[in-house]
């Protein structure tokens, strides 16, 4: 099975590069440090087919693969992270809405989100659980045509800026993962209210929250796919969601490499460039060979998500999320060791490549989850 990607592919790739180095790049740390939402790229990114392009042609978007979306996300995570996470993740929700949702929930918000003028978000971590999605305790109780939620919702990516999130609320408490379902709720809803988490390592430009249900009203045909299988439904969306991660490890791991490249043909010391000692090019040598072996990793995952193989998806992808997210962290804290003290100050973007690739061994499963995983399929 060939990962090399096609002449369109590589087309796309182009596209959002020079989107990245033109648009992205030159206000990425005034967005940092600010900690500013970039509503206006978000805007510009939508014309490119950047936002959410995995929806279908029929509602507006792009109808990319998932190896195209893969492409897509590692290029706007190379020119920023944090602005790179606020495009790539305005359709948080909206798998869900495709695969399992009614058809007036795809014409009603799909291509919305597709042209830029919504976002979504997707409620599922909660203060007390993360990766125990079996263990939330948010309630939705039915009452008459009506479901009311109520519960806390934490690290919602999109919480303050997303006009209608997908929640998942246990309708069955007492069956453990069996008694979840998913439902769609507009956030301007009565008791559904939002609040910003400002005070992250990384990914400053995006926006993350802390969500609030307390009897939020919404009707029972608000209810997507099926009562009590939600769990189920979400089951269908991890290995796409670990390969996404994977493809930002990789973008952000990229970015790393090509700023020690670029600092290293600057620095002098002891009357040379510091890219002509023996320690620097070997650091720079394996840096380059770990961000290549995670795209790899990263271009079989996503072909192996596209083509619907679920259990080799879930394993390939959780080897790329892990393989790519590990390798990030140290391919930037490598950058940073070569840059020396000026990679520990913000006059150069090292120690934002560091502080950004830190998320990708926590979202979407902590790294320590993923070998669970693997190993559950290799023993």
């Amino acid at each position: 099975m060939s990962f090399q990607l096609s002449d369109e592919q590589r087309a796309v790739r182009d596209v959002v590069r020079e989107f990245g180095e033109n648009e992205i790049r030159p206000v990425a740390r005034e967005h940092d440090e600010e900690k500013k939402y970039p509503h206006e790229l978000v805007q510009k990114a939508a014309t490119y087919d950047l936002v959410a392009p995995g929806i279908p042609e029929e509602y507006g978007g792009a109808g990319m693969d998932m190896l195209t979306e893969a492409v897509v996300t590692e290029e706007l995570w190379r020119a920023d992270a944090g602005i790179g996470s606020a495009i790539g993740s305005r359709g948080f929700g909206t798998s869900m809405i495709r695969k399992f949702g009614d058809e007036w929930m795809r014409e009603e918000w799909l291509p919305k989100v597709a042209a830029g003028d919504a976002a979504t978000c997707s409620c599922i971590s909660e203060p007390a659980h993360g990766s125990n999605v079996a263990g939330i305790e948010t309630r939705a109780e039915r009452d008459g045509d009506d479901y009311v939620l109520n519960g806390t919702k934490m690290w919602i990516t999109n919480g303050t800026v997303a006009d209608v999130a997908v929640v998942m609320a246990k309708t069955s408490p007492d069956a453990g993962h069996r008694g979840i379902t998913a439902f769609l709720v507009p956030t301007d809803a009565d008791g559904f209210s939002a609040t910003k988490i400002d005070n992250k390592l990384g990914i400053r430009a995006s926006d993350l929250a802390e969500v609030v249900l307390d009897d939020v009203r919404v009707p029972a045909e608000n209810v997507i796919g099926a009562v009590d299988e939600g769990f189920y439904q979400l089951m269908n969306f991890f290995a796409d969601g670990r390969t996404s991660v994977a493809a930002q490890a990789v973008g952000v791991a990229q970015a790393a490499v090509d700023a020690a490249a670029e600092y290293a043909n600057e620095r002098e010391q002891g009357g040379q460039k510091i890219a002509e000692y023996q320690a620097i090019r070997h650091k720079i040598a394996d840096m380059a060979t770990d961000v290549e072996a995670a795209r790899s990793l990263v271009y079989r995952a996503a072909t192996h998500v596209e083509n619907g193989d679920d259990d080799t998806a879930a394993r390939f992808a959780s080897m790329a999320k892990l393989f790519a997210s590990e390798r990030a962290v140290e391919v930037a804290d490598e950058g940073i060791q070569v840059h020396g003290g000026a990679g520990f100050v913000t006059d150069h973007p090292a120690e934002r490549f560091y502080r950004d690739a830190r998320i990708t061994k926590i979202y979407e499963g902590t790294s320590e989850i993923q070998k669970n995983i693997i190993a559950d399929r290799v023993l």
